[in-house]
């Protein structure tokens, strides 16, 4: 059962609590385990890809199957309902529409003396993205990840999956991934997937930037590689914050949260109300909920660790917990919420009013679902067309304009104790 708490200064240790969860001792171990994956993947390669495979996922995959041929995507069409299509297909253009509205413009401007400054964007030549597999399947996270990557323009799109038990991709993968713009798919997963990303084999190319959840070998394999790619972010287990009022249906708050906790034994779920009435009725309504889940057990565990209710003296108290917490997820079930969302400051996604659940961000509104977790959106944002961009700075000077401003370089230059820098503008100025 999920517990209250009333107490403001336990309720802040509560939420530090849960945001430092993934904060175990169990790190160091894990890290040298991936460093070594990523040093033999470098040095052996798809050898190397094929050996883990086995190891880790239990599949025998041939070299010459390692890469999903375009048969077996066109079979996918046929092994997933018009219905689940016809999803995939409005999901896809919802949130291609909404990435093509934030694509980065290059511009230029022209002030006095003939001087030209800028930003020229362009995407990077290849993006690597990671899709969770082998006992689910994920054909959302492959949308949200490979769309703004079509939309940047970026050439080649490489997606990476570990296989399931028959050695296959799960059919709404496949098709998710051909209806999303993804150039190229491989069967491989794990630490594994990342480096060869990361440093390219002989069959899998070597990308720009890496993009897409995963297990904690994953995520520790992208902060590795960092550096040798961008990355989007260290992402952690999903968690949702909701701050609800007395108008709130307790029905509605309870299945929000487990549809949080649903995901991971380490979910975090958690309200944050000013009304002990809706606190206690939420408080069974998850007991009842929970009583024929098809996921009970992972739920419950997620529940009964990183669940709880937080009892404020008002809805200013709880935007203010909520942004020390700084949640992926942020739901305001509350009378007035385009009013309450002026007082957060840090959240991953905010979704407004009681007929928003998290589910609409989740799969089509549009805006992206992959976003910063454990505290990060205090200074991190949601994955999109700018992951996959870079810019350069466009800068142009006459002789004029150089003329004018050669002194202050040369002083600045002498301050630094470098000579040829300032020589660089005293010879063009002698001239």
């Amino acid at each position: 059962m999920l517990r209250i708490i009333t107490d403001q200064v336990e309720a802040k240790q509560e939420l530090q609590r849960i945001s430092d969860r993934t904060h175990n001792e169990q790190i160091e171990t894990q890290s040298a385990i991936v460093k070594d994956i990523i040093q033999t993947v470098r040095k052996r390669g798809d050898e190397a890809l094929l050996e883990y495979t086995q190891k880790f996922d239990g599949q025998t995959i041939a070299l010459e199957n390692l890469k999903v041929s375009g048969s077996e995507i066109d079979a996918a069409y046929q092994q997933i309902s018009r219905d689940l299509l016809k999803a995939i297909k409005l999901a896809t253009k919802k949130i291609e529409a909404f990435h093509r509205q934030r694509v980065p413009k290059s511009w230029v401007q022209f002030a006095e003396d003939n001087v030209v400054l800028g930003r020229r964007y362009t995407p990077v030549d290849r993006a690597g993205l990671y899709v969770p597999g082998g006992r689910a399947s994920y054909p959302s996270t492959v949308l949200m990840n490979a769309i703004p990557a079509k939309v940047a323009q970026v050439p080649r799109i490489v997606m990476v999956t570990p296989p399931s038990q028959d050695g296959k991709i799960n059919p709404a993968v496949l098709v998710a991934a051909s209806e999303a713009g993804v150039t190229e798919i491989y069967r491989v997963g794990g630490a594994q997937a990342v480096a060869a990303l990361a440093y390219g084999t002989n069959t899998i190319p070597k990308v720009d930037v890496i993009t897409g959840p995963g297990n904690i070998y994953v995520t520790l394999a992208k902060k590795e590689v960092y550096g040798t790619v961008g990355i989007d972010s260290l992402a952690g287990p999903s968690e949702v914050l909701i701050i609800a009022d007395k108008l709130a249906n307790p029905v509605h708050v309870a299945v929000d949260l487990l549809a949080q906790a649903e995901h991971d034994p380490m979910a975090a779920a958690i309200l944050i109300t000013d009304n002990r009435d809706l606190a206690e009725k939420v408080q069974l309504e998850v007991v009842r909920q929970l009583e024929d889940h098809p996921r009970r057990t992972l739920t419950e565990k997620a529940i009964a660790h990183y669940g709880v209710i937080i009892l404020t003296e008002n809805i200013t108290q709880a935007a203010e917990l909520s942004n020390l917490f700084a949640p992926e997820h942020l739901e305001l079930e509350v009378e007035s919420p385009w009013e309450l969302v002026e007082s957060i400051r840090h959240a991953g996604a905010i979704f407004l009013g009681n007929s928003t659940p998290e589910a609409v961000g989740d799969y089509l509104a549009g805006p992206n679902h992959t976003l910063p977790t454990s505290g990060a959106a205090r200074y991190a944002s949601a994955l999109g067309v700018e992951t996959f961009m870079k810019y350069s700075s466009l800068i142009e000077y006459s002789p004029v304009a150089l003329q004018k401003v050669s002194q202050a370089i040369m002083d600045l230059t002498v301050a630094e104790g470098l000579p040829s820098h300032g020589n660089s503008v005293k010879y063009r100025k002698l001239k």
